[in-house]
């Protein structure tokens, strides 16, 4: 009886003492400090470079470039001249459609041949199939930029150099990869007795993976369809190399080449063509940010 009163005493002071021990979270000082400054911060290191664009999208000429005389952080004369001079004195709107166009035509084929590669490696289990998954990330480690050479000679010789098509063909190389290898992380999360009961059931593999495995699979395809969109979005050496014409370029290459006449840069043009670009990812992060992040935590557990 006595022990079970010190046993009781005992587990009654640790609670005190551990209730005491977080006490000090609620404490506002301590709050500040330790969970609002640093947030703040990150805020605004993370924030600036979208308010800088905005800010010198608005700016009028006469005050790009005067920093004596006007404050570089804020404007009290606000102009819409530059982004109206974008949209509808320039091929942004087309240059946004090929952006958008090629991002989603790549994305779409490299997330079909990535869910059959990590789909055949993970479930399949045929000999070599972890050393052909180590093969397809080591693929993705290859710098682009030595790779646009030999692709150039393929892509002249298939009549689509200066073609939308050209992109279309050459992103899903250092797409695939990646998406194959974060979906093999993915997949090996999904229990595989799920997969024995529909084969007794007489299910094939091709229904297995259609209605049991991909269904199970959205935050994982979501993740990597993010992933895919946002590097064709962004990407620049290729789009550089295989397209010329003005009318078939994209985004980041257009707003460079034409808004800059050789050492005259167009500041205001420029960063409102960057922001309207940024604005498509910005959107969709926000809808699937927590679906990115919980493939990816899957992905790297694996």
């Amino acid at each position: 009886m006595t022990e079970a009163k010190t046993m009781g005493a005992g587990r009654a002071g640790a609670s005190d003492d551990h209730s005491e021990g977080m006490s000090y979270l609620e404490s506002v000082p301590r709050r500040l400090v330790t969970l609002y400054l640093p947030l703040a911060l990150f805020l605004v290191i993370l924030l600036f470079p979208f308010y800088w664009m905005a800010l010198t999208s608005i700016k009028p000429n006469e005050q790009l470039l005067d920093m004596e005389r006007v404050s570089p952080f804020w404007t009290w004369e606000p102009t819409f001249q530059h982004i109206k001079k974008l949209l509808f004195e320039s091929n942004y709107p087309r240059w946004l459609w090929n952006t958008m166009y090629v991002a989603a035509a790549a994305t779409a084929l490299s997330l079909f041949a990535s869910v059959l590669a990590a789909y055949a490696i993970v479930r399949l289990r045929f000999r070599g199939a972890q050393t052909v998954g180590g093969l397809i990330f080591l693929a993705y480690l290859v710098p682009p930029s030595i790779l646009f050479i030999p692709l150039a000679t393929v892509v002249f010789n298939y009549g689509l150099f200066d073609s939308p098509f050209a992109l279309i063909l050459v992103y899903p190389t250092i797409l695939i990869p990646f998406s194959t290898w974060l979906l093999m992380g993915y997949f090996k999360t999904i229990p595989y007795e799920l997969e024995e009961c529909a084969l007794i059931d007489g299910a094939s593999r091709w229904q297995i993976l259609t209605k049991i495995v991909l269904p199970l699979s959205v935050p994982g395809l979501i993740s990597a369809f993010i992933f895919c969109f946002t590097l064709c979005w962004n990407e620049f050496i290729y789009a550089l190399t295989f397209l010329q014409s003005v009318q078939n370029k994209t985004v980041p290459v257009a707003i460079v080449n034409e808004f800059v006449d050789g050492d005259i840069y167009r500041w205001g043009s420029l960063m409102a063509g960057a922001l309207v670009g940024s604005l498509p990812l910005v959107v969709l992060y926000a809808f699937f940010v927590e679906h990115y992040v919980s493939a990816m935590t899957g992905a790297v557990k694996e």
